[in-house]
């Protein structure tokens, strides 16, 4: 759906339009699309209506519409369209989908969602002409809008930058009581995606907080860090392949 929201060549909103329609053929086993094909029998088995579905076309429709948010309110909407839902089917595929973990989800992937507005900038900026980042809080930082085509990440884009990495970084730490309350794959699977976003946030912080620049990806040592923390973060064994991440970690560094 992404790739019809912004790589296709014509009209993009006939475009999800037809792949709502699809979604809806899917359920009856008559789509044409080879994706909506394979997505029937997965849709017959997971306990899981179309909202999430239907919510992540909308998201796409809501980037061919708008471009700008004003404030964090309309950024964490769009997050409840664009991010939330994959949270959800993630937890249906597993059958761990309670009210109280989709909760803690719905804040993780927010959160990611937030990381990965971070981490593109530049390329929203330059490339599709938007802007995630609140109206209302580039004023209170003084970032200008022309300041995110810069070659480099000026100050005062730098300081919003790190305003916004602390949102993201306290959403996705819902990550830990919700990795706590999964078992198996489930666990492993929705910690990895948790850890990433940290480690991710991490690598922005190491560079600065220069998104605009040569902004480097975190290392999968920081990654497995990240994934070893939220597993087991109390327990002896926990700790331990803690420290062993750790001690790893250092190795690579020093090369």
């Amino acid at each position: 759906m992404d790739d019809i929201g912004d790589e296709y060549g014509g009209d993009r909103l006939a475009a999800l339009d037809w792949i709502e329609a699809e979604l809806e053929r899917a359920r009856g086993g008559d789509a044409a699309h080879p994706v909506m094909v394979q997505l029937a029998p997965v849709l017959r088995h997971l306990d899981v209506d179309d909202e999430p579905f239907l919510a992540l076309i909308e998201a796409n429709r809501m980037d061919q519409r708008k471009n700008r948010y004003q404030t964090q309110a309309e950024v964490a909407e769009y997050c409840t369209l664009s991010a939330n839902p994959v949270g959800c089917l993630v937890l249906a595929v597993f059958g761990a989908a309670t009210p109280e973990r989709i909760a803690l989800s719905d804040a993780v992937c927010t959160g990611l969602q937030l990381v990965e507005h971070l981490q593109d900038i530049g390329e929203d900026y330059a490339e599709k002409n938007r802007v995630y980042l609140p109206a209302d809080e580039m004023a209170r930082f003084g970032v200008d809008e022309g300041d995110l085509g810069a070659a480099r990440t000026p100050q005062a884009l730098r300081r919003l930058v790190a305003h916004q990495c602390d949102t993201a970084r306290g959403l996705l730490l819902r990550g830990g009581p919700l990795v706590a309350s999964l078992n198996g794959w489930a666990k492993v699977t929705v910690a990895g995606y948790a850890a990433g976003g940290l480690a991710a946030l991490g690598a922005i912080a190491r560079a600065d907080y220069d998104v605009l620049g040569k902004l480097r990806t975190p290392s999968k040592a920081a990654a497995a860090l990240q994934l070893a923390r939220l597993v087991a973060p109390r327990d002896p064994a926990g700790a331990r392949a803690v420290r062993a991440v750790r001690d790893a970690a250092a190795r690579w560094r020093r090369g």
